[in-house]
């Protein structure tokens, strides 16, 4: 991995009492990417990123910023979103984000400038003078947005950040997060979304029980070894044979409208063709083709 405005954890344990929360977890967040951070609750992910910003120290391993260990300085340029919303309720919108300017060395006129930038952009441009508290759970989650984005940081870290998020608002969301990427800025973010992850991501860490079980680009972990293929067949046939077949394995089997379609494994090669061969001979092939896992198989089959 390039070492220039990267994000790089290190061999990170952390306990709590005789609980291992971490166990020597490693990963890399490059620029100008969108790394997904996914994993079962517990997992570990929270604490990772906590970690990372230094809201808790790790008890082995390191987080390095461009190949150094970070410093408190380097992380008050990164962008952070907990996962529990941590503005102030009583506080105006705008005036609250101007305020997180200033702590981070904007001057007035760059505070203003940025916060009502991100306030449009959020579509929050009529709740400025709101308080915090009054906005729909939605909103304050885009206000919550806007505080991570409101100095310009040079690292994004966020912690379910589409939580709450009405379809519409993701998608302005992406294209926020889209803009922090091409102008270099690594980007990690955890989410339960497993489909928006997909849709999203150049690279993926899995954590599951405190440890990376697999990390790497969305398209490394998405070829394996092994090859899968969809068939599917005119008709209502039983394609239970297809497993018979010398170095076949079923995956799975479903009905798709007026077809059959079953999914299985090989691990020899020509028994795909000789799957192919035996179709032919028994009915209508719509279609065989090689199968790409989805990111949700490529996570169970991780944590299993």
């Amino acid at each position: 991995m390039a070492r220039e405005n990267s994000i790089e954890v290190d061999d990170v344990v952390r306990d709590y009492g005789s609980t291992r929360a971490l166990d020597e977890v490693s990963f890399g967040v490059r620029p100008g990417g969108l790394t997904g951070f996914v994993g079962a609750n517990g997992a570990g992910k929270t604490t990772t990123m906590r970690i990372i910003m230094g809201v808790l120290a790790p008890d082995a391993g390191q987080v390095r910023w461009q190949g150094e260990p970070v410093t408190a300085e380097q992380r008050r340029t990164f962008g952070y979103l907990p996962e529990e919303r941590g503005l102030y309720p009583k506080m105006r919108v705008a005036e609250q984000l101007r305020y997180l300017a200033r702590l981070h060395g904007a001057d007035g006129t760059q505070a203003r400038r940025r916060s009502d930038t991100l306030l449009e952009r959020l579509e929050l441009g009529g709740h400025g003078d709101d308080m915090l508290e009054t906005l729909s759970l939605g909103n304050q989650q885009r206000v919550q947005v806007a505080a991570a984005l409101v100095h310009e940081p040079v690292a994004l870290v966020l912690d379910e950040p589409f939580s709450g998020l009405d379809p519409l608002a993701v998608e302005v969301m992406v294209d926020l997060l889209r803009e922090q990427v091409d102008a270099g800025v690594p980007v990690l973010f955890s989410s339960h979304q497993l489909e928006l992850v997909e849709r999203l991501c150049d690279d993926l860490v899995i954590v599951s029980d405190g440890r990376v079980v697999a990390a790497g680009s969305v398209e490394e972990l998405r070829r394996t070894e092994r090859e899968e293929y969809a068939l599917h067949i005119a008709g209502h046939v039983d394609l239970g044979w297809v497993g018979e077949v010398d170095g076949v394995r079923i995956l799975d089997k479903e009905a798709a409208g007026e077809e059959q379609v079953v999914v299985f494994q090989v691990d020899r090669p020509g028994a795909a063709q000789d799957v192919l061969r035996e179709a032919l001979g028994r009915g209508t092939v719509r279609e065989l083709r090689r199968r790409t896992p989805t990111l949700a198989e490529i996570f169970r089959e991780a944590v299993a």
